[in-house]
């Protein structure tokens, strides 16, 4: 046997039943006595597979074709990149059963993980399923043995390779069909092996491109990134080392602006800064989360995790105070600069370990009756503790990962006597396994 993600194996076709669907979206079957996961296989079909992992008790597989009749739920995937590009996994299934699909894997978790379930639950928000990805990070690779090839793009699945794509359904229209475009550029450079990798940072405006340079570019170079950028109406930076050495190449604007209309607010983020990748749940996300703190024009709000302001300054709005703490100091800068351009005086920023809230910070003023939290995947369980101490009334808890949630969940509810009032799916990432999630709590 290999490591722990098992042995590679040839590619063996197999034929299997499919009789249910993972949380991540992968049909579940049973081959040769070893569970089986099949990606591209959906419930109630059988497949031929090919099996690509293989460990004691599971496999891992891609389903090749459907042998017979295919799910109700099965259509044409979008993308024709799909099945070979890793960057989505669900694009066979019709888009209200992914919505589906994802409704039933929160309530699962919840109820499994967490023992709660919500008194009432929210409309799932959706939005546009082609082109909606502001942010992503594209691999790159020089390729010398295939006539100097680049590649630009996501990884392969099952491979750690960069697929060979020519277009992305997902990303931000702007950028999607830039990518043979951006592959010529880089193999013209004089360094095409010396570029690791592309960030793409998309505002309502303007998109950003930020190259992850290796070894410092010529003024050749330089020139050629400059007319890219300028043909395709896009700005162009370079990173030689780590983010603060991103600058701005054939202009001069360090930052990008998104919108959040329903509050006229403006937020200026730099490009390689944490920003909400889908920009129209994002608008929608926003306003609920306001709705759910229930605010009056009293309240007093922490929003941890509060990075540059997305909910921080709509609380403002709404709210006496509202303090925004973030674990990095760069974006507590940013959330600062956010409410100057909005005029808005009643937000306070403050940088600190977020594992553990200071009782008596001096940042806290009068004390807080309610709380946003916006945690990483990796959830929000070491703040719980000195949550509880600060006594909020009201949590919304916006959640990347809903595994955590749950976790966290049943903490909020079994140990500190909060009810599980509301929860929803967010469909941030449509055609991937990926969900968000957004829970209510009260006491």
């Amino acid at each position: 046997m290999g490591g722990r993600r098992g042995r590679r194996l040839p590619q063996t076709p197999v034929e299997l039943d499919i009789d249910r669907i993972s949380h991540e979206g992968r049909g579940i079957g049973v081959n040769d006595g070893r569970t089986a996961f099949i990606q591209g296989a959906l419930p109630g079909e059988r497949v031929t597979a090919d099996i690509r992992r293989q460990r004691r008790r599971q496999q891992e597989g891609q389903a090749v074709s459907v042998v017979g009749a295919p799910a109700a739920d099965r259509v044409t995937p979008p993308c024709e990149f799909f099945g070979v590009c890793g960057g989505c996994s669900l694009q066979h299934m019709d888009p209200a059963a992914q919505v589906r699909h994802k409704e039933s894997t929160l309530a699962e978790l919840l109820e499994h993980t967490g023992r709660v379930s919500p008194t009432r639950w929210l409309p799932p928000l959706t939005g546009p399923t082609a082109g909606y990805r502001r942010r992503a990070r594209l691999g790159v690779k020089y390729v010398p043995r295939k006539g100097d090839r680049v590649l630009v793009g996501f990884r392969e699945r099952f491979s750690p390779f960069v697929a060979d794509i020519e277009s992305c359904h997902v990303l931000d229209a702007r950028v999607g069909p830039l990518i043979p475009a951006l592959a010529q550029l880089i193999r013209a450079l004089s360094m095409p092996d010396r570029i690791a990798q592309i960030e793409v940072a998309a505002g309502d405006e303007a998109v950003g491109l930020v190259f992850r340079n290796l070894r410092a570019l010529t003024p050749a170079d330089r020139e050629a990134l400059i007319a890219f950028g300028n043909a395709h109406d896009v700005l162009i930076f370079e990173q030689p080392g780590n983010e603060s050495t991103v600058a701005p190449l054939g202009h001069d604007q360090s930052r990008l602006e998104y919108r959040l209309p329903e509050f006229d607010l403006r937020f200026a983020f730099a490009p390689t800064d944490f920003t909400q990748i889908n920009a129209a749940i994002n608008r929608q996300m926003v306003p609920q989360a306001i709705e759910q703190l229930a605010l009056e024009p009293d309240s007093r709000v922490l929003d941890l995790f509060c990075g540059l302001g997305n909910f921080t300054l709509p609380i403002a709005q709404n709210a006496a105070a509202v303090i925004g703490v973030e674990g990095d100091e760069r974006l507590v800068e940013r959330g600062r600069e956010n409410a100057a351009i909005n005029g808005i005086d009643n937000a306070r920023f403050a940088a600190t370990d977020l594992t553990r809230i200071p009782p008596d910070a001096d940042w806290l003023g009068e004390g807080i009756d309610r709380a946003l939290l916006d945690p990483p995947r990796s959830g929000a369980l070491e703040v719980l503790p000195s949550l509880d101490a600060l006594g909020p009334s009201r949590i919304v808890y916006v959640s990347c990962g809903p595994s955590t949630l749950a976790r966290d969940a049943g903490e909020l509810v079994h140990r500190y006597g909060y009810r599980l009032e509301a929860a929803g799916l967010m469909d941030m990432f449509p055609h991937t396994g990926h969900a968000e999630a957004m829970a209510v709590f009260s006491r």
